[in-house]
């Protein structure tokens, strides 16, 4: 994506998914946006493959799962376009808030990653947020998925997420939105500093702490992921590349 004299370039987006009404109505949405064009419309993983090596676009919408296997095909995809075209952002969309998905998506580095609920297909803003935040290589993960995450990590004593204050598990659910910490304070209504001494505390209830070279952002929530999805422990397979979160 490149400016112009009139401003920047639209997004140029490549859509993968098999189901038609789904396909059609993202990319609708997306054009009448006036700031994206949809390069191509794929229905499987291979497709999405061969037309990213073609037309070599700013991102990729992807479901999940799609022919042949209906398994994991969209992630597979997503790994393999970020190994091979790493300026290519990834938005991987899901119908559920699936911990283990979220977790085999970052599992091996988050920059120019991002997992959605389909549910958001219809929030146009956010949808629009989120592709702009893959081509600048940052990351976002589904509120939702965090939610989900955080209530269940929180049910159990040894986990470190029980350690957090109601308050805490605000700024993380914040955070995991991608907001920095002006976003943050703006949405929760308190002053920066405030936030900066939560964030700090998260850090250190986590173990993150003594990591300066991690995005500790990123670690703060795929500390879930990891535990929820592998039982490993959570900082060995972090991603050193900036993030958005």
């Amino acid at each position: 994506m490149t400016e112009g004299s009139s401003g920047p370039e639209r997004l140029r987006v490549v859509i993968a998914e098999d189901n038609y009404l789904v396909r059609e109505g993202t990319r609708r949405l997306l054009e009448d946006s006036g700031t994206v064009d949809v390069v191509a419309t794929v229905g499987t993983s291979h497709e999405l493959l061969d037309a990213v090596g073609r037309l070599r676009p700013d991102a990729v919408v992807t479901d999940i799962r799609m022919p042949p296997g209906h398994h994991m095909e969209g992630i597979e995809a997503a790994h393999g376009i970020r190994r091979s075209h790493p300026g290519v952002g990834v938005m991987v969309l899901s119908q559920h808030a699936d911990q283990a998905y979220a977790f085999e998506l970052f599992k091996d580095g988050t920059s120019g990653l991002a997992y959605l609920l389909k549910d958001r297909v219809g929030d146009l803003d956010q949808l629009l947020h989120a592709l702009r935040e893959v081509v600048a290589g940052r990351s976002v993960i589904d509120p939702q998925v965090v939610e989900a995450l955080v209530a269940s990590r929180a049910r159990i004593p040894e986990s470190p997420v029980s350690r957090l204050t109601p308050r805490e598990l605000e700024v993380l659910r914040e955070m995991a939105q991608g907001k920095a910490n002006a976003g943050i304070a703006q949405a929760l209504f308190l002053s920066e500093s405030a936030i900066e001494k939560h964030v700090n505390s998260i850090f250190g209830k986590l173990g993150l702490s003594q990591e300066p070279q991690l995005h500790r952002r990123v670690a703060a929530v795929l500390e879930y992921l990891r535990e929820a999805g592998t039982g490993e422990g959570p900082r060995d397979r972090i991603s050193p590349e900036p993030t958005g979160l």
